[in-house]
């Protein structure tokens, strides 16, 4: 396969999940929404955490929320766990890597905050744990997941699971998934003429 063959089949196996994802996901896209609209819009935060490209897109969504996406409006509370390496570092050396983000969570988690936990495998330790500690805390928590959701789809509140075997793929449907919510999120706060919405 030369390069320009590489590149159409990379775009279009992006584009055919995309599009099957849209008939089969959009109301469980929907719910999230639901759930993280009435939480940042009341004082609730959204916790979001991940590893790798997950990190990647954890910040990512976290920094739409905190400044803005489409539309203008005040900030909302959103905040990516994978951020402090102090506070990163300091609990994979004084603990483990598996509590990096359970230990932020029964820090600074309440009760009516969000925990979104993005993993291509759903079975990350540190991503498990966390959502342990999010429900222990009474945070509704959500799986951003990949494959079969693995462990962590039977611990979340609410798991949209990208059922594929590639991880480029699963993490390009995340960040569009994200994308979507922060879409919805806008529009809503928009039409509700929350202050600094215009």
């Amino acid at each position: 396969m030369d390069e320009i063959e590489m590149i159409k089949s990379e775009l279009r196996a992006s584009a055919e999940l995309k599009l099957r994802l849209m008939d089969t996901h959009a109301p469980i896209i929907q719910k999230a929404a639901d759930v993280i609209c009435r939480a940042v819009t009341t004082g609730s935060v959204l916790f979001l955490f991940g590893n790798g490209g997950s990190a990647a897109d954890a910040q990512h969504i976290a920094a739409e929320f905190v400044n803005r996406f489409k539309v203008e409006r005040r900030p909302l509370p959103a905040v990516a766990l994978s951020t402090d390496t102090s506070v990163i570092t300091s609990i994979g050396n004084d603990y483990s890597f598996d509590d990096i983000f359970s230990k932020q969570i029964a820090a600074l988690g309440r009760m009516g905050d969000i925990a979104l936990g993005i993993s291509t495998s759903g079975n990350s330790r540190n991503i498990v744990n966390a959502f342990g500690a999010a429900r222990d805390r009474g945070l509704f928590t959500i799986g951003l997941l990949g494959r079969d959701g693995g462990k962590a789809r039977t611990v979340v509140d609410l798991a949209i699971i990208i059922d594929h075997p590639d991880t480029p793929r699963i993490q390009e449907a995340h960040i569009t998934i994200g994308h979507a919510l922060c879409s919805i999120i806008d529009q809503r706060i928009k039409a509700m003429g929350v202050k600094g919405a215009s």
